[in-house]
């Protein structure tokens, strides 16, 4: 299916471009297509990747409990075991970008995953946004996630 044109005769991203729920990994390129088409790119491209690389890793361990050590900022330990919410062999992220959030310094990624919950329950097309900001510290950069509001 094409995408609908804009009144400028652009292409633009119509819901009729998502793949159909549960159409697993040969969806993920339109999903991915989709979320570039409705946010043009706004960021560098170094800080874009270090964004996703950051946003997926955090999506990760909130979700599977894998790599929660790295994020202790937003995962203070408790002393007591989690228990994941999804299996890591069931969980999978569809689509990610990453772009401005109302200034240079703060950033939003933009997740889009797919998982299987503890009670065997299967959902694509979850998503997730996650909040950054960008710290400057005797000349290096580094974004931090932000509390979610």
């Amino acid at each position: 299916m094409e995408p609908s044109a804009t009144p400028t005769g652009s292409p633009s991203a119509s819901p009729s471009a998502l793949p159909p729920r549960g159409d697993g990994a040969a969806g993920d390129r339109a999903v991915q297509a989709s979320l570039e088409a409705a946010w043009p790119a706004d960021l560098p491209p170094s800080d874009e990747g270090t964004l996703l690389a950051a946003g997926r890793a955090l999506l990760r361990a909130d979700a599977t409990g894998t790599g929660r050590a790295q994020w202790p900022s937003v995962f203070p330990s408790s002393g007591q075991a989690v228990a994941p919410a999804f299996a890591i062999p069931r969980f999978r992220i569809q689509a990610a970008i990453a772009r401005q959030d109302g200034s240079p310094d703060k950033a939003v990624v933009h997740l889009v995953w797919a998982g299987q919950d503890r009670g065997g329950t299967f959902t694509d097309l979850r998503i997730t946004d996650l909040s950054f900001a960008r710290i400057i510290k005797k000349g290096t950069v580094t974004w931090t996630p932000q509390p979610r509001t």
